[in-house]
């Protein structure tokens, strides 16, 4: 066992619920309801089923100080079945759980007020349809898209057990957490689910609980229509403990499967808790009808009387409810946050550099100094792939950042990411501090997991080829979403691929990582420019960014020649200038063109003819800049442009003009030597230095 894998002893004798548990229990159900109702739009049923769930985790086990949401040690809830949102805003309501803002000073609000839930779905309310992380505070995930927050759980409890390892001293536990997830059948149907699972449990994450909401209906009827999986035995499968709970109503049953998951050191637990959506509903339980809209007022008339509530009540939250949630957990948890600081006020006398570290971490500040330790390239003629120039990169920043972790979908080898430094080991079962991780062949639960490693404190990477970027969009959209300063590196950039033929070729994979909001996309074009990629995405702290490299080499173009590569910074700059102060036709490249570009460029400034290269490693970074720094690098009155990248058209119309070439893909590649592949498709200096003659003459 880890020295962070210990059992929590804070939680409460759980048995039959009291008629205040239930009486609080019914609140959080109508509390659903009235929202939907009152939004026209929302999902009733699923709260309403796993109120006893939720209420019974949240005042008994949860180690959650109400009063500081962002206590470090604090257990993670995440609601991975976002679409039952109420449920989590009618806990944070009743727990009592105060708003604070991004340095977790408190605003004097409540996280969720009843006003706020009677503003559910509305436009600016801290209660949007689905949980949004930054929004409100005490969601700990965006979820909704369904998968996505089972996934993200891994990453947390993975980021656990390697913040455990690396600051847990003895007689000093600053990291101890349990990671826990209410998930549905729709959870269990999404391949990500399935990914992460698997890697739970090969990575035995004991401090992980997943409990699944088995009530069997989904949006079209029934599961049977299309589900029909003993969701036990595949968990058994992926190493997991599992329990059964037949009664969600059954506060005993389930108190006691969450005793046997904090007694388990050895894999991560699956409790399966059979419920009723839209439990109490006279006409709607158990009906697709509970789970997507409103019930109606007649029926949750008849659903309170069911109850026993006032039917003509709305969102009424009886006085003796109001507190009962609120209460016990301060009973149980009002000494944590005092007792973690006290600790960490030890830890930091007995180690302030380790302690600065962790500070830092919680800020989502770099190391002093850090960007003074880039890797430098001498020009070279042969040059190197950026994937080789990148690992070096990397390996460079590692070593002054340590919570700097990551790897690949089984692709190392490839993408040159693994940290090869001493001491940098491998995150594995049992051996938790390493900073290599494994993710095997899943590229969705890998974005997924780096999510919940970022949501952590720990700066996380991954990297693949980019054409399996299309296995990655959903958790890189949600990084976005969650500004989350994940670093997403691909590889095998282009036709530059070469043999593996179109199916391993991107062509359109460009366009749509730079068509997502908040998303940096660097696309160095020789090494010294990777260098300073990988510095800015290290630099953001509230965008992902996505590194995009290649397999082939590129020369190492000479800086004193040409300008320097600081200025990727600025998302494109002027690379060379055939004459100063004038400009006949530009010539724009990212990447791997940027090389051959510049010999075009020769070849045209041989001629005569005033031609100017700008590299383009970043639109995103580009539009950031004031309009006299765009003007400058793309004069207006320029209007002969000659854009060549080895990827699609869309988008580029905005830089080149409709009167500018394209030397782009239009189609998918083809299984060849590289240097045929580029032939084929126009990508030679003399090709590119004919279309800007073309362009020269109207």
């Amino acid at each position: 066992m880890s020295s962070s894998a210990t059992s929590h002893s804070t939680e409460r004798p759980a048995t039959a619920h009291t008629e205040r548990d239930q009486l609080t229990i019914n609140t959080i159900r109508t509390l659903a309801m009235d929202a939907v109702q009152k939004a026209n739009s929302g999902h009733p049923g699923t709260p309403m089923a796993l109120a006893p769930v939720g209420y019974t985790l949240w005042k008994d086990f949860l180690r959650y100080h109400p009063e500081h949401p962002d206590c470090p040690n604090r257990d993670r809830f995440v609601l991975s079945v976002g679409h039952a949102s109420m449920l989590l805003y009618s806990l944070l309501h009743l727990a009592g759980v105060v708003e604070i803002d991004a340095h977790g000073t408190p605003s004097g609000k409540p996280a969720v007020s009843l006003e706020d839930i009677k503003l559910f779905r509305q436009l600016d309310s801290k209660t949007p349809g689905h949980p949004e992380y930054r929004m409100t505070t005490g969601v700990e995930t965006t979820t909704g898209p369904l998968g996505q927050g089972c996934a993200n759980s891994v990453g947390m409890a993975m980021a656990e057990r390697w913040l455990g390892e690396r600051f847990n001293k003895p007689g000093a536990t600053l990291f101890d957490y349990n990671v826990y997830v209410l998930c549905g059948d729709g959870d269990m149907m999404e391949g990500v689910t399935a990914e992460a699972a698997s890697i739970a449990g090969h990575l035995k994450l004991s401090n992980l609980c997943w409990i699944y909401d088995n009530n069997t209906i989904s949006i079209e009827g029934h599961t049977e229509l299309a589900y029909s999986d003993d969701a036990q035995k595949r968990f058994e499968g992926y190493g997991w403990k599992t329990l059964h709970v037949k009664d969600a109503n059954d506060a005993a049953a389930l108190a006691e499967a969450i005793r046997t998951f904090q007694r388990t050191d050895d894999a991560p637990t699956l409790i399966v808790v059979d419920s009723v959506i839209g439990y109490g509903s006279p006409n709607k339980h158990n009906t697709a009808a509970a789970h997507g809209e409103p019930l109606g007022e007649d029926e949750i008339k008849l659903t309170k009387k069911a109850y026993g509530w006032d039917e003509n009540s709305s969102f009424l939250v009886p006085e003796e409810a109001r507190h009962v949630l609120r209460d016990a957990l301060l009973e149980r948890n009002g000494g944590d946050f005092k007792t973690w600081q006290d600790t960490f006020a030890r830890f930091e006398k007995d180690d302030p550099a380790l302690a600065d570290e962790l500070q830092r971490m919680r800020a989502g500040e770099m190391p002093e100094g850090w960007r003074n330790t880039a890797v430098s390239f001498e020009a070279d003629a042969k040059g190197q792939a950026t994937r080789a120039s990148g690992g070096k990169v990397l390996n460079g920043f590692a070593q002054q950042i340590p919570w700097l972790i990551g790897g690949s979908a089984d692709l190392s080898p490839s993408t040159k990411t693994n940290l090869t430094f001493e001491g940098a080991g491998s995150f594995e079962a049992g051996s938790y501090g390493g900073r290599n991780l494994h993710f095997g062949v899943r590229e969705h639960a890998m974005g997924s997991i780096a999510n919940g490693l970022a949501l952590s404190y720990i700066r996380p990477y991954t990297s693949t080829f980019l054409v399996f970027s299309d296995y990655m969009k959903p958790p890189i959209r949600l990084a976005s979403i969650m500004e989350l300063p994940v670093v997403f590196v691909f590889t095998h950039d282009s036709i530059g691929v070469g043999e593996d033929g179109p199916t391993h070729q991107p062509i359109e994979h460009l366009t749509q990582l730079r068509s997502t909001p908040g998303l940096v996309t660097l696309r160095p074009g020789d090494a010294n420019e990777t260098a300073e990629a990988w510095k800015v995405a290290l630099a953001q702290t509230h965008r992902p960014c996505s590194l995009i490299l290649s397999r082939q080499p590129m020369p190492t173009l000479d800086r004193s020649k040409y300008a320097s590569a600081e200025n990727v910074a600025k998302g494109a700059y002027v690379l060379a200038d055939a004459v100063k102060d004038k400009v006949e036709v530009i010539l724009i490249a990212t990447g791997s063109e940027v090389g051959m570009t510049v010999e075009a460029f020769e070849k045209l400034k041989a001629e005569g003819i005033a031609a100017r290269v700008v590299s383009m490693p970043s639109w995103e970074l580009f539009e950031d800049q004031d309009k006299s720094y765009r003007d400058s690098v793309f004069p207006p009155s320029v209007t002969a442009r000659v854009v060549v990248e080895q990827a699609g058209p869309v988008g580029w119309d905005r830089y080149v003009g409709q009167s500018g070439a394209k030397i782009v893909m239009n189609t998918f590649g083809a299984s060849a030597p590289i240097d045929k592949l580029q032939a084929k498709f126009g990508f030679t200096a003399e090709n590119i230095a004919k279309v800007a003659k073309d362009q020269l003459k109207g």
